[in-house]
């Protein structure tokens, strides 16, 4: 894809390009290991967002994600005490961050997860967690 291209990757776009990934990792232990690796690639979280307001409730983990509106569009920053909830959350801020609410709420998380094979690989509370997230990145796209 041309970098001189001013818009952002469709959120579709850029599921198709995780799923690609994804199947090139094959077993679930390669896959939970990339999302790993997704997270230590995670901004860090400003001390200021850290506040119980923003963490994510119904994770096994604290996640902590909070959102920026900066021109129609919404950015998240996330962060986590764990190495597996941080590479879920930059995954979802991977597909998330800097869209619409539209985009967002148009959006059918549940089925993307299923096409990356994640909840299957997930313990019941990780997958959990990782449905708690979305939600509050939903819930962020409502109230925008």
């Amino acid at each position: 894809m041309p970098h001189d291209l001013p818009t952002a990757a469709s959120i579709e776009a850029t599921l198709a390009e995780l799923v690609e990934e994804f199947d090139l990792l094959g077993d679930w232990e390669g896959r939970i290991e990339y999302v790993i690796e997704l997270g230590k690639d995670l901004a860090p979280l400003p001390d200021a967002d850290r506040i119980e307001a923003n963490k994510v409730p119904g994770c096994a983990a604290q996640v902590w994600l909070a959102v920026r509106r900066e021109d129609g569009r919404l950015q998240f920053l996330a962060d986590s005490d764990s190495a597996l909830s941080k590479g879920n959350i930059a995954l979802l801020l991977r597909l998330y961050s800097d869209r619409t609410p539209a985009e967002i709420l148009a959006f059918d998380a549940r089925a993307a997860l299923d096409r990356l094979g994640l909840p299957s690989a997930l313990t019941r509370q990780r997958a959990n967690g990782l449905n708690a997230m979305v939600g509050r990145i939903r819930e962020a796209a409502l109230a925008a």
